[in-house]
């Protein structure tokens, strides 16, 4: 149980250096993700899917959402939370899209941790204000998008 304890309190220490770093600009939690972490962003959004690769998520989500930017999105967390390998970041994001409005949304994100690095991430926020942000701001730069698309161990495609 101590030893549960330990790593739960390490683990949350990594996500809050690494959001303190993202408010400060000095990195950011997707410096957690291992190579191979799975990202899956859950509900009805075209961007809805499971991303099988930190690559395939920075390149389908993340870099294009900061090109639609005119500011970094800059976090404020209102609350760490572990239990065994998982943790659980609630947070309020907020920036100025490149079209001069302001960008705001409450992300709520599960982060599974092995070995200091994030393995499995899920992620909840408000797809409607996201949608509406993404379709109306078109990126400064095309970034490469996969779709986020892989197989399942069955070998069957998924989004």
């Amino acid at each position: 149980m101590a030893e549960d304890s330990s790593i739960q309190e390490r683990n949350k220490a990594l996500v809050q250096a690494s959001f303190d770093n993202w408010r400060s600009g000095t990195g950011s939690p997707f410096d957690l993700l291992a190579p191979d972490a799975e990202w899956t962003i859950v509900g009805s959004s075209p961007l809805s899917a499971t991303y099988c690769s930190k690559r395939e998520f920075l390149d389908s989500v993340i870099h294009p959402f900061n090109a639609r930017m005119a500011t970094p999105l800059v976090p404020s967390v209102r609350g760490i939370y572990a239990d065994g390998d998982m943790v659980i970041i609630l947070f309020d994001g907020a920036a100025t899209a490149a079209d001069g409005v302001p960008y705001r949304n409450t992300y709520t994100w599960y982060f599974q941790i092995r070995e200091a690095k994030v393995v499995n991430a899920i992620a909840f926020f408000d797809t409607r204000d996201f949608d509406d942000f993404w379709t109306r701001v078109k990126p400064a730069r095309l970034e490469q998008h996969y779709g986020g698309r892989c197989e399942t161990s069955s070998g069957d495609r998924r989004r």
